[in-house]
């Protein structure tokens, strides 16, 4: 039985590093903070300011639920429910991939090129395929005020989080949830499509740090037998939805740029861009028709 938890929030906070800390966990301090700080409703600078603030019971009683389901090894940001993805917080649940800050990318890569578009002709329509939190399509629908996105999924259970996240954020009425696999249900043409597709070999599944293989969605993550299966349908299908001088840009895993080049130059496009990650990894790759 874990040692009952101090009401009083600077040794709370302490002994919550202290029990994520013996466990393991990669970043303790963080990932302590951010789980008292959510269930007492307290921030950083009261912590520093009013160590002697004391949390209630039910607070506590929450937090000690939340440490032990980060010392099973769930992923801080499930427990909490939500993620901040490119200065947005998105709702998460079980049928959405997290949000991660390699994808934010994306939004980097495609950005410039939204912005220029709606400058140009007073508007830029986006289709995000895969969208499940709604990440990539409401990053830049809030960046461009003059965007509108359709955003595609198979799970109607990510399509239903990503239309509460983009009302949440007052971008509802620029975003559309539509329920399709791919381009299957999708009509219009679009100046943009982007994409973070699953990418992960099959077989590699199993090997994936525990916080990816155990909690995010498999359906999002499976590309098939060597992983690049979604960029064979994109490649193919994407043309006959895409605006002339239209973009498609997708997140790929970092060995994979040679191989996805090769399937979209196949399907008659042009490479326009590379965009490596925080880690100098290749993550996005940009192509024109």
């Amino acid at each position: 039985m874990a040692d009952r938890l101090p009401a009083e929030l600077g040794p709370l906070l302490k002994a919550a590093r202290e029990r994520l800390a013996a466990a393991g966990i990669d970043d303790p301090a963080l990932d302590s903070r951010l789980i008292v700080e959510h269930f007492s409703g307290t921030t950083r600078t009261q912590a520093i300011a009013e160590p002697a603030q004391r949390v209630g019971s039910a607070a506590l009683s929450a937090i000690e639920t939340a440490l032990r389901r980060r010392v099973a090894g769930e992923p801080v940001h499930r427990i909490l429910g939500y993620r901040e993805f490119y200065g947005l917080r998105l709702s998460l649940s079980p049928e959405t991939l997290e949000p991660r800050p390699d994808t934010e990318t994306l939004v980097d890569a495609i950005l410039p090129f939204a912005r220029t578009t709606a400058e140009r002709l007073g508007e830029c329509r986006i289709l995000d395929l895969g969208t499940g939190t709604g990440a990539i399509a409401l990053a830049l629908l809030n960046a461009v005020p003059a965007a509108i996105a359709t955003g595609v999924d198979i799970s109607e259970g990510a399509l239903a989080k990503a239309a509460g996240n983009a009302r949440d954020l007052g971008l509802g009425g620029r975003f559309k949830a539509l329920h399709s696999n791919w381009f299957e249900k999708v009509s219009g043409s679009y100046h943009v499509i982007a994409s973070n597709p699953p990418y992960i070999p099959s077989l590699e599944i199993g090997n994936l740090q525990d916080e990816v293989r155990d909690f995010d969605p498999h359906r999002a993550l499976d590309g098939g037998a060597d992983g690049l299966d979604p960029y064979r349908v994109i490649a193919a299908e994407a043309a006959g939805f895409l605006e002339a001088q239209g973009r498609v840009a997708v997140e790929i895993g970092h060995t994979q740029k040679n191989d996805v080049t090769g399937i979209f130059v196949a399907a008659g496009y042009v490479l326009t861009g590379t965009h490596r990650d925080l880690g100098g990894n290749d993550r996005v790759l940009v192509f024109e028709r």
